[in-house]
């Protein structure tokens, strides 16, 4: 008889159905129009290792992500990588929220230098200073003709057909293969490196586990000596309330005969505005399901309901 018990594995498999340790790094990018943005993710990990004549990371991110709009619109990319701070953390959490990048970028806390790497290329992003390693990087987009990708193709997710590993891989998913350019390194670890490194020559990681729970970003301090590093919570920013009738003119596009009432659309003040278009559809799909053409507040309590029981199947 098996010591374990069979968990089902669904979507985000590594946060809902494990307990998988991830990197925490800060990814910058620009926009179109050369403003940066930076987004905070874990999915990002070694790729062409050896035996290749360029070396590569994969990011895995929401092909919805201002991050992946950048890239898919010919933004280079820094991945960098953050120090155990608490305050650090606090804003690496902040900035992984989905939101205006606009709206984020208004209050970043991290001071921002120059990197190595071509600075003078208006699509190389500024670096963070406080990181204690730098990965600048270039996007391959020739592997799998990845190129064909536009940003302005991703309304509610992408239609396909997609990609297998580079580029648009899934509706709501993109993978990057990112040659790496240039390593920057902080000096006090570069000389480790280059010297002989020691137990005490490591910086300070934070490992984290995703959002485990809709309150908080569970990740693990940097152990000091011997003492045993609990993973700790971060709290998710608060939701901010979206003004009813932004919500109200995004239901009245979503469908041409199924409607919602106001007292229906209250229920989603609180959406993060990347995923209120997902939440809108898949009220009208449940609509159109049920021959309901005017969705009240009863009914959102209904998919709200159904939607939680399916989650709680999967658990």
């Amino acid at each position: 008889m098996s010591s374990f018990k069979d968990l089902r594995i669904v979507d985000n498999f590594y946060q809902t159905s494990s307990f998988f340790p991830m990197p925490t790094i800060c990814i910058s990018t620009v926009d179109k129009d050369g403003k940066l943005n930076i987004g905070s993710y874990s999915l990002c990990f070694p790729y062409y290792i050896a035996g290749k004549s360029r070396y590569a990371m994969v990011l895995e991110c929401r092909n919805t992500s201002n991050t992946a709009a950048n890239i898919l619109n010919g933004s280079k990319v820094a991945l960098n990588f953050i120090p155990d701070d608490k305050e650090t953390f606090k804003e690496a959490v902040r900035l992984g929220y989905p939101g205006p990048s606009e709206e984020k970028m208004k209050e970043l806390a991290f001071e921002m230098e120059d990197g190595i790497a071509d600075p003078s290329d208006p699509k190389r992003p500024q670096v963070i200073k406080s990181a204690f390693q730098v990965f600048e990087c270039t996007w391959a987009k020739e592997l799998e003709g990845a190129g064909k990708f536009k940003a302005e193709d991703i309304d509610d997710g992408h239609p396909g057909p997609y990609n297998d590993f580079n580029g648009v891989t899934s509706k709501y998913g993109c993978h990057f293969i990112l040659y790496i350019d240039k390593i920057l390194m902080k000096e006090k670890y570069y000389d480790a490196i280059i010297n002989g490194v020691k137990k005490d020559s490591f910086p300070p990681v934070p490992v984290d586990y995703g959002y485990r729970d809709s309150t908080n970003f569970w990740y693990t301090r940097f152990p000091k000596g011997f003492e045993f590093a609990k993973p700790v919570a971060e709290p998710i920013p608060a939701a901010k309330e979206t003004d009813l009738s932004s919500i109200r003119y995004a239901a009245n596009r979503a469908d041409d005969t199924v409607k919602f009432t106001d007292a229906a659309l209250q229920n989603f003040v609180k959406v993060p505005r990347p995923f209120l278009k997902t939440v809108l559809n898949g009220c009208v799909a449940w609509a159109k399901e049920n021959g309901v053409t005017l969705i009240d507040d009863e009914h959102v309590k209904i998919i709200n309901d159904k939607r939680r029981q399916e989650k709680e199947k999967v658990m």
